[in-house]
């Protein structure tokens, strides 16, 4: 293929249609017609020899072909889209971007009021667009364009991903109030003896396990949810305990009837960090954003 005569526009439309899986809704994203994007799209099929997406029931499917290609094209587009846009100003104040970030449920409750107060004074029309955080790191989401960050706690971040760390916490244990077993406190006789209810937080497996798994020690886990919020609520009208995040732990028991207690352990504290793809780090806009929410981590 000679590339001199390739039309470049049509990448961007490839790029669309392997993000829609839909004609209509890649050319809403473009701001064209769907005839527009239905010609470029047989134009590619003619240029590269392949149908590219086919219609598998009311979904289109990317080709063998087409998902070898995504990847690349993205990328490409995305280091042009920078270089163009290379120290191009940013003014929060006349901004009416959307930013689509995912957080569990705890980091919403602790960051969210605040950014949005500063975000009103600052930055009055940007927008953000919250998404539920997955089990893991929503690598491919990003690499798409689907978020423009991650909040959270992973093992590992790959390389092509910027991260910063955010916040630092520790773990502590609720219980209600008048929970008949903690009422001499709580040791690790205690704990053990305990229902428990667990907040698996985007992980596979928490730290309070992982601890008592490496001494030949278990606790009796009888209800499991990805829901810090309700957690909270659930743990003050039943018999059961669950660990949270301190700043977590004490904000509900300033609501609710709870009681607090340091675990009868030390599992040293964990991090939150900030993740976003690593070809955006001269985004101007989604800098200005990471500025904000980390100057708010370190309150």
């Amino acid at each position: 293929m000679n590339i001199s005569t390739f039309d470049l526009n049509l990448l961007r439309v490839l790029d669309a249609l392997l993000r829609e899986r839909n004609v209509s809704r890649a050319a809403e994203r473009l701001a064209l017609s769907q005839p527009a994007v239905s010609n470029a799209l047989n134009r590619l099929r003619d240029l590269l020899d392949d149908p590219l997406l086919v219609r598998v029931g009311r979904a289109m499917q990317p080709t063998p072909r087409a998902l070898a290609l995504e990847a690349p094209i993205r990328e490409a587009l995305q280091r042009i889209e920078q270089s163009l846009s290379d120290d191009a100003p940013f003014d929060p104040a006349s901004s009416r971007q959307r930013f689509r970030i995912a957080v569990t449920d705890y980091v919403e409750l602790i960051l969210m009021p605040r950014l949005l107060r500063q975000l009103a004074v600052l930055a009055p029309g940007v927008q953000i667009d919250i998404q539920h955080l997955s089990p893991t790191l929503p690598g491919e989401v990003l690499d798409k364009g689907g978020l423009d960050l991650v909040l959270g706690r992973f093992e590992q971040v790959p390389t092509r991903f910027a991260s910063q760390r955010w916040v630092s916490e520790t773990l502590q244990l609720v219980a209600h109030r008048d929970h008949a077993q903690l009422s001499r406190g709580l040791d690790l006789d205690a704990f053990l003896a305990a229902r428990h209810l667990w907040v698996h937080g985007g992980q596979t497996r928490g730290m309070v396990d992982q601890w008592l798994g490496e001494r030949g020690l278990s606790r009796e886990i009888v209800y499991t949810t990805p829901n810090y919020l309700q957690a909270a609520h659930i743990v003050a009208s039943s018999d059961l305990v669950a660990v949270l995040p301190k700043r977590l732990a004490r904000y509900f028991a300033a609501l609710l009837p709870l009681q607090v207690h340091e675990l009868p352990f030390d599992l040293g504290p964990f991090h939150l960090e900030i993740v976003s793809l690593g070809l955006r780090q001269r985004d101007m806009a989604l800098q200005w954003l990471i500025g904000q929410i980390a100057a708010l981590g370190e309150g």
